[in-house]
Formats: C-alpha cells, sequence, structure tokens
C-alpha cells in the first residue's frame, strides 16, 4: 500500500512538472511581471560583462494602500541610488545634484517592460518556452524572448518555478554568443515590504524636475530614414554634452525592450569611417559623414547600428 501511495505521488510530481513546462511562455512572463509588480522581496543581482561584474541589491514593496515602493542600489564605487514611490522615481548619483521625475519605472539594468505589458513586444520578438534548470538552488523555466529578425538580440530569462520571479537573464546574439550576464544571488521574499522600503515610505524625495512636453520633441535639423520595424521615437532634444559643452542634438527610439540613442552635430571633420566600441551588449557607433558627426547607442548588433547611422540625413533648409 505505501509503494502505491509513493507510486501515485510521483506520477502526481511528473504530471504537474509537464504541466508547467507545457503553459506557454507569454503566460510565465505574465506570471514575471504580477510578481515584479505585487510582491515583496530583497534582492542581489550581479551585472557580468567584459569579464567585470557590477554588484546590485534591490528591493521592493507594496504599502497597505497599494502603493509601491523601490530601492535600486549600486554596491561598488560612487554612491548610486535609484528610489520610487508610487508615481515618483528619485537619482541620486554623484555627478549630479539629487532629484526626481514623474514615472513609474526605476531605469536600471533589468527592462521595465518586464514588470509591464509584456504583449508590447509580440510584434517584434517570439516568445519560446524551453525548459527547466536549476538557478539560485531553485528549481527555475527558461524562457527566451527571440527576435523576428537579424536587427536585435535575443534575451533569455530563467524564472523562479514557483514565484515567477526572475532569477537570471542573458542578452545573446541571434547566434546564441552570450554578451551580458544578470545573476541573482540572493532572493528573499517576504509577506510584509523589508525594514528598508518602510524607511523609504517616511523619506522625503529630492524636488520634482518639470520637464516641458515642448523640451522632449522639438523639431530637429535631421531625419532617421531607417529603424527596425517596432521602434518608435520617445523623444528628441538639442541639450550641450556635459564635459565638452558641445551641442548636440538627440533622439531616444525604443521597441519596448530595448532603447537606441542617437546624437547628432556638426564636425570640423568631413569624413570619419565609423568606430565600433562595445561594453557587454550595449554598442557604440560613432562616424562622420559630410562634415555630420552621429553616435548610435544601444543593445543591438553592429551592423543594425550602422545601417540606421548611414540612414541619417539633414533636413533641406527652408525656402523662405
Amino acid at each position: 500500500m505505501k509503494l502505491l501511495s509513493y507510486v501515485v505521488l510521483l506520477l502526481s510530481i511528473s504530471f504537474s512538472a509537464v504541466a508547467e513546462e507545457s503553459e506557454p511562455a507569454k503566460v510565465w512572463l505574465e506570471r514575471l511581471s504580477v510578481s515584479l509588480n505585487k510582491l515583496n522581496f530583497s534582492t542581489s543581482f550581479v551585472v557580468v560583462k567584459n569579464n567585470q561584474a557590477q554588484p546590485y541589491h534591490w528591493f521592493h514593496g507594496v504599502d497597505d494602500n497599494g502603493k509601491e515602493l523601490e530601492i535600486l542600489s549600486l554596491l561598488n564605487g560612487p554612491r548610486r541610488d535609484i528610489l520610487r514611490k508610487g508615481d515618483v522615481v528619485s537619482y541620486i548619483e554623484p555627478e549630479l545634484p539629487p532629484y526626481s521625475v514623474s514615472s513609474q519605472k526605476i531605469s536600471g539594468p533589468i527592462p521595465s517592460i518586464l514588470s509591464g505589458d509584456i504583449s508590447q513586444l509580440e510584434t517584434s520578438y517570439d516568445f519560446i518556452s524551453v525548459g527547466r534548470s536549476r538557478i539560485l538552488g531553485r528549481p527555475a523555466q527558461l524562457i527566451r524572448i527571440e527576435a523576428k529578425n537579424a536587427h536585435r538580440h535575443a534575451y533569455w530569462l530563467w524564472l523562479d518555478q514557483h514565484s515567477s520571479m526572475l532569477l537570471k537573464m542573458s542578452i545573446v546574439t541571434k547566434q546564441g554568443q552570450p554578451l551580458e550576464h544578470i545573476q541573482f544571488t540572493h532572493l528573499d521574499i517576504t509577506d510584509k515590504p523589508s525594514e528598508s522600503v518602510l524607511q523609504l515610505h517616511e523619506t522625503e524625495l529630492p524636488v520634482l524636475v518639470d520637464i516641458p512636453e515642448e523640451y522632449q520633441q522639438q523639431q530637429l535639423q535631421w531625419n532617421v530614414n531607417w529603424l527596425p520595424v517596432g521602434f518608435k521615437q520617445i523623444n528628441s532634444n538639442r541639450h550641450k554634452i556635459s564635459l565638452t559643452k558641445q551641442p548636440v542634438e538627440f533622439m531616444l527610439f525604443s521597441d519596448g525592450l530595448v532603447d537606441v540613442s542617437i546624437y547628432v552635430n556638426a564636425s570640423e571633420e568631413k569624413q570619419r569611417n565609423a568606430d565600433f566600441a562595445k561594453d557587454g551588449a550595449t554598442l557604440v557607433l560613432n562616424q562622420v559623414n559630410e562634415g555630420i558627426e552621429v553616435s548610435v547607442v544601444g543593445k543591438i548588433p553592429s551592423n543594425t547600428a550602422k545601417k540606421i547611422a548611414d540612414s541619417i540625413t539633414i533636413k533641406p533648409p527652408k525656402v523662405p
């Protein structure tokens, strides 16, 4: 009788595992979004790129009124903290006075779309459920976010089988070559927010910076004539580079998962071939064409960046 009970137990566990693995990848990603928004957790992770590791500590909690509270801290080097209370995000950085902006998401190593509406990515990416693994001592489900064309990289996510929380993320090329990893080293999920999160609740955040809409959507003197399908313009403006004080025109595009920044300014050089620099998955392209310097920055392949840069044309002057 005991043997029969043991066999039944094994079969029930096996059928449960098969059912979990057969669930669509999108369902796993939707659970991840809920976990990132609703759970009280304290976690540490490292961003591994160029044979170096950047350690972070990440707290998230939800107060009695349903307001999200969040802290993301870089643990090495000068203090860098990002704090969030509801729809106000504050940045504490060594180079700038502390400031706050209106936003419901923090800007960090983990793409904010993972805590948002993942269906926004379906026009440009496929979601694939691959199989089980073991990460941080926990059973994990591997989900791949695969680009539908060669102009983007792929994102591989390992999600905790029980909580659907993120345990590891890798950015890889279409050929499967790893470029950058995020590896969680600690995860603690609790019924109530941590003490650090509760202290944030009582903390007065820096003054909110009001950015006029017209500043974010300025009409610039050039056009981008090619971008991979799915990228949309987020903002555009003119400003001066903080180090050189050189004026530059800037556009930001996003497909929901990847941001691409484009900078254009006049150059004393007439022509310069494209230079490429990489920081993990982030690529920086810089070139000069017909006296116009163009820089493209984003987690995209080099041929994508080059095609974007080559598509930029200066608008003809307006005839009075």
